[in-house]
């Protein structure tokens, strides 16, 4: 039995996410599976497109056009500038997103990038972004994210924090549950039977034995010790100034980075373009492209889709390997 296809969000409708969705239907077509939930008028002019009433449909729609699971939002779109009266129906799309995957119905979720602060104003949304919002709409208390390309997988294990903060956040039981999470992820969603991660210090050198810091000793190894312990193939602490070059990269499957930059950093200049956001620890498999909604070129027709089309391809895959 064939996989339901992947349900795509359609994000802020004043960023590029609608140039995206056409980008990557042109592409893609019907070899990956998907359709769009958002407002077919929000599409730039002359899309062809196919209004579906389920998401069974969007397979054979998608050999003549972008497939689309209506959704009302109020008013058109305005490339460069977020309209307020459109920010629940963002939201809405979103909420649609996940009860489809939940029920089976997709197989993967894909989301389009929002703008927060339009959210925030126009609907109240109150969540950091899209992850935590899934995690709260799918009751999961605890979700990892993880750029994912062809040449690199990167776990920072703190995230959207002020560099100063990060000591004091990186907490064993963070970085166990961590470690953890993306385990399981590279198993269940990446068909790795037995992964190989490997741990960046948190200091230059990785603290250099407690010259340059002690978090490696009193925090990092203990949790890497008992993981170890308990079967999991781990190396490190490392220096994470030798963990990025070509040769290091084909000693292990994920690397965990101790806080956003360490990971984001060497992904982005690695493969920049085609960098994937995945969310682990779901019910469901959640990609995304690598960027935000890039309002200062929407409506202009210069915006890269690769991340967009790998996110999909991605969550084919992945959908996949679950099953």
């Amino acid at each position: 039995m064939s996989l339901p296809p992947i349900a795509l969000t359609c994000g802020e409708p004043a960023g590029i996410g609608p140039e995206l969705a056409v980008a990557a239907w042109e592409v893609l077509g019907s070899d990956v599976p998907f359709f769009l939930i958002g407002a077919p008028h929000h599409l730039p002019e002359g899309t062809p497109f196919v209004e579906i009433a389920q998401p069974r449909d969007a397979a054979e729609a998608a050999r003549t056009g972008l497939p689309v699971l209506p959704l009302d939002m109020d008013g058109p779109r305005v490339p460069g500038t977020p309209q307020a009266a459109q920010a629940k129906g963002v939201v809405a799309a979103i909420e649609r997103g996940v009860s489809l995957v939940a029920s089976g119905k997709a197989s993967a979720l894909c989301t389009l990038p929002i703008h927060k602060q339009a959210l925030s104003d126009g609907a109240g949304f109150a969540f950091p972004g899209h992850t935590e919002f899934l995690g709260y709409l799918s009751d999961s208390p605890e979700v990892v994210m993880m750029l994912a390309s062809d040449q690199l997988r990167v776990v920072p294990a703190t995230i959207h924090i002020p560099l100063a903060e990060v000591p004091a956040a990186l907490t064993p039981e963070l970085l166990d549950t961590r470690i953890r999470i993306t385990h399981a992820g590279l198993v269940r969603d990446f068909g790795i039977s037995a992964p190989r991660l490997a741990v960046a210090g948190l200091n230059p050198h990785a603290g250099e034995g407690g010259k340059m810091g002690r978090e490696e000793i009193e925090v990092i190894a203990p949790v890497l010790d008992r993981l170890r312990a308990e079967g999991l193939d781990i190396a490190g602490p490392l220096s994470a100034d030798t963990m990025f070059h070509a040769a290091a990269r084909a000693r292990y499957d994920a690397a965990i980075a101790m806080y956003h930059d360490q990971a984001l950093i060497p992904i982005k200049t690695l493969d920049f373009d085609r960098g994937v956001n995945v969310t682990l620890g779901l019910p469901f498999v959640r990609t995304s492209p690598d960027h935000g909604t890039a309002l200062d070129i929407a409506g202009k027709g210069v915006a890269n889709p690769s991340s967009t089309i790998e996110a999909l391809r991605l969550a084919w895959r992945m959908a996949q390997a679950r099953g």
